[in-house]
Formats: C-alpha cells, sequence, structure tokens
C-alpha cells in the first residue's frame, strides 16, 4: 500500500494541491458566510446537503474523488483520448438544443433529476486537450494560416454554441484559448488585429455613427499620406488600406447594430452600456430595464454592481467578520454566493482578505505558467496554458465585474463560487495538469 501511494505521489506539485485546497476551503466558507441563516445547528447543516454550502462542500468532496481517480491514471490517456473527449464534448452541446432546460435566460443547461449539467462549462477542458493535441502534432505547422484556422475552429466551435444557448458569458471564455496560440507561435498581428477590433466596438458605442465614419476616413487619409511613396512603388499598400478602411467602416456600421439588437440579450446589451457609461436606448426610444434573472430592484440594470460595490467597500480594511455583514447578510447583492461571491469576501474580511486571496490567484497563475515552461512536450506545455489562460480569464472578468469595471456576464469565481458543474471542471483541468506534470520527462503527443 505504501509503495502504491508513493508512485501516486511521485512528482506531484504539491504547492497546486494546497492552494486547490485553500480555495475550495475559502469556497465553502463564503457561500456559508453568504447564504446561513440565524438559528440554524451549524453542524446539522453542513450534514445535511440541502443548505448551498453543505452541496458546495459535497461538490467539493465529490471533486476530490475525480482528482484522485486522474492521479491515478496513465498521462498518456489523455493524449489518446483528447479528441474523443473533444467530439464528446460537441456532442453534449448539441444535446442542449433539444434537451435544455431554460433556468436564469440561458438554454446552456440540460438537468438530470436533481442534477444540473452546463456543457458549456465542462468543454473548456475538453478544448484545452483538444487544441494542445492539434499543436503537438509532429504534423502541425504553426506558421501557415490553415493550421491558424483549424486551431482557431477548435476554439470556438463551442463558444458559436453557446452563443447560441444564449450563455454569452461562457462563450467569451473560449477567446482565452488565443493566448495558448499566442505562445506557440500565433503572430501577434493578429492579437493586435483582435485588439483593434475591441477598440471599434467601443468606439462604435460611444460616438455617432457618422462622427467614428469621418474618424476612421480620416485615419486612412492619414495613412495614405504617411505611405504616399511606398504606394507609388506598389499599389497594393493603397488597396489594403482602402480595404482595411470598407471593414472597419462595415463593422460599425452593420455588424456591431446587428449584434446588439439580434444577438445579446437586451440586459446584456444595457450592462455593456451601463460599464462605459451610457444609457441604452433601443431603436423604440425607450431607455430598458435590466431585466436580467439576477436583478433585484427596478432601478436599472446596474443594481447588482452598486450594491456589489457597497458591500465591498463596507467591508473597510479589516472586515466585518464572519456572518456580519450587512449587505450579504440580508440578500442586498444579487447572486453573491454565485457571479457575486467576491463582494461576500469583501464585506466579510476586508482589503486584507480580499488581498489574500487575489495573492494565492496569482501565486496559482504563475506556478501553471512555471511548471508549463519546464515541460519537454508541446501537449504538456499547451495545456497548462489553457488552464492558465481560463482561470485569468474567469479571475479578472469576475472581480471586476463585482467592482464596476466590466460588464455582468454571469461566469463563476474558479473554485469559490457555487456550483457543481463549475467546481468538478476547474478541478478536473488543475490535476490533469497535475498529473502531466508528474511526468514531465516524457515527450507527450
Amino acid at each position: 500500500m505504501s509503495a502504491r501511494t508513493n508512485e501516486i505521489s511521485k512528482g506531484i506539485d504539491w504547492l497546486l494541491v494546497g492552494l486547490y485546497m485553500a480555495l475550495c476551503a475559502i469556497g465553502v466558507l463564503s457561500i456559508f458566510g453568504a447564504t446561513y441563516k440565524e438559528g440554524e445547528d451549524i453542524l446539522q447543516s453542513f450534514t445535511s446537503f440541502q443548505t448551498d454550502y453543505s452541496k458546495q462542500l459535497f461538490f467539493w468532496i465529490l471533486a476530490m474523488f475525480v482528482a484522485i481517480a486522474i492521479l491515478v491514471t496513465d498521462s498518456k490517456f489523455f493524449t489518446a483520448t483528447a479528441n474523443l473527449w473533444y467530439a464528446f464534448g460537441i456532442l453534449l452541446l448539441l444535446l442542449v438544443f433539444p434537451f435544455h432546460t431554460e433556468i436564469k435566460g440561458t438554454r446552456s443547461i440540460i438537468r438530470f433529476g436533481g442534477f444540473q449539467l452546463q456543457p458549456a462549462d465542462l468543454c473548456k477542458v475538453f478544448v484545452a486537450l483538444a487544441l494542445a493535441k492539434y499543436l503537438s502534432r509532429v504534423e502541425t505547422d504553426f506558421s501557415k494560416t490553415r493550421s491558424q484556422l483549424i486551431a482557431t475552429a477548435i476554439a470556438l466551435a463551442p463558444a458559436i454554441m453557446s452563443i447560441l444557448q444564449q450563455e454569452t458569458g461562457l462563450a467569451l471564455v473560449y477567446f482565452s484559448f488565443f493566448l495558448v496560440m499566442f505562445r506557440e507561435g500565433l503572430p501577434a498581428g493578429i492579437l493586435i488585429i483582435g485588439f483593434s477590433f475591441a477598440v471599434l466596438v467601443v468606439a462604435t458605442l460611444l460616438l455617432n455613427p457618422n462622427t467614428l465614419a469621418l474618424i476612421l476616413t480620416g485615419i486612412a487619409l492619414v495613412a495614405v499620406y504617411i505611405l504616399r511613396k511606398q504606394i507609388k512603388r506598389k499599389k497594393q499598400i493603397l488597396i489594403t488600406i482602402v480595404g482595411i478602411w470598407m471593414v472597419c467602416v462595415g463593422i460599425q456600421r452593420f455588424l456591431v447594430p446587428y449584434v446588439f439588437e439580434s444577438v445579446l440579450q437586451p440586459y446584456q446589451v444595457k450592462r455593456i452600456y451601463d460599464t462605459i457609461g451610457k444609457d441604452y436606448i433601443p431603436s423604440g426610444g425607450t431607455v430598458i430595464l435590466d431585466e436580467a434573472p439576477v436583478r433585484k430592484k427596478d432601478d436599472g440594470g446596474d443594481y447588482n454592481v452598486k450594491q456589489s460595490k457597497i458591500a465591498i467597500g463596507s467591508g473597510g480594511f479589516a472586515g466585518k467578520g464572519l456572518l456580519k455583514g450587512t449587505q450579504t447578510r440580508y440578500d442586498f447583492v444579487p447572486e453573491q454566493r454565485t457571479d457575486f461571491i467576491f463582494c461576500t469576501i469583501g464585506e466579510g474580511f476586508g482589503f486584507v482578505g480580499s488581498f489574500i486571496l487575489m495573492g494565492i490567484y496569482f501565486v496559482l497563475l504563475m506556478r501553471i505558467i512555471t511548471i508549463a515552461e519546464r515541460q519537454r512536450s508541446v501537449f504538456s506545455r499547451a495545456y497548462a496554458y489553457g488552464v492558465a489562460s481560463v482561470l485569468f480569464f474567469h479571475i479578472a472578468i469576475n472581480i471586476c465585474m463585482t467592482i464596476g469595471l466590466a460588464p455582468v456576464i454571469g461566469i463563476p469565481l474558479p473554485f469559490i463560487s457555487y456550483g457543481g458543474t463549475s467546481l468538478l471542471t476547474f478541478t478536473a483541468a488543475l490535476f490533469i495538469l497535475i498529473r502531466l506534470d508528474a511526468d514531465r520527462q516524457m515527450v507527450l503527443r
């Protein structure tokens, strides 16, 4: 038994395991602080599996069994089955369309009795595996456009399906896989184009359409003037400038209005406008209030964020203490056990507690990157960067949306927010990495 235990634990990065255990413990404690009802027997409520915090504890125990199962699995299993897992994930996403249950405005959940499964969440692990598998193939030349397009399709196919299931928040997470592609050789110019596109979208929302069109025209004319000598020698430069100008005008005139009016939900558009400080006035001419499922008051789409910032600010430097926060204890903050769990920590444990939590996340991300760079296998390195990218996106967006720096798109805080699918997904993702790192001297493909 001892020899078997030593074999399992050989090469395990115990720092990652310790950080995982700490975050899960903080999550259960935070959910307890947000949902505990006065007068309940604490021990009984934790063992009844009827309260949210007792259910989260059960999910954590279940996740640990999943983690142990992963640790005793041969690393080659993950490379051999990566594409099969991806195909399974796509199948689950397809099954959502005929068998979904609409919950809180999303149609991305399948219900099995009392258990709910969100394939869009689970598929993040499958995409990380499949993308790593593709990038590690000997025949993959990632300097070729064809290979880059295939990798993009692997990453974004689940995102497109998630959007069709009205799960825009999780769909955006899949764009984090472009960081993996960048590490493996995707030209920086493509990331610059992506950033420029984001700037153009924001400018479209902030500026009058005619004004922005004139600005884009002015930029194109300035570019033509600066490059006039090169244009005389090579007319293709002028064609490129005109083409870029036409694409940009087309985006701001047609693409952005279509997406905001026909693809996104009104409350999602309202939240984006709230973030940039503008009222959302659709074609009907009436300012729309936030009709998202988490809304509690009829005073505008930023009610959730206002209450969250009040809760975090009221925590001060050291916090009010566990079970002593007024905003979270009396349910002023919507979804305080899931999307807005960070405000529970901010109110209960103040700046100190929030700083410690972000410090743990920082160490976790830096450790994953360190592990990624010591891998001999492209598969293991690409997978590690996939895990780091997804975690970073979730952490950054979730915390920013609770303090009003990002639109509320409804994604959980890793290992902290309430939810079985989320906890199991992040646990599986992290422990597959730990398993691969334990065999880092192997070259996996």
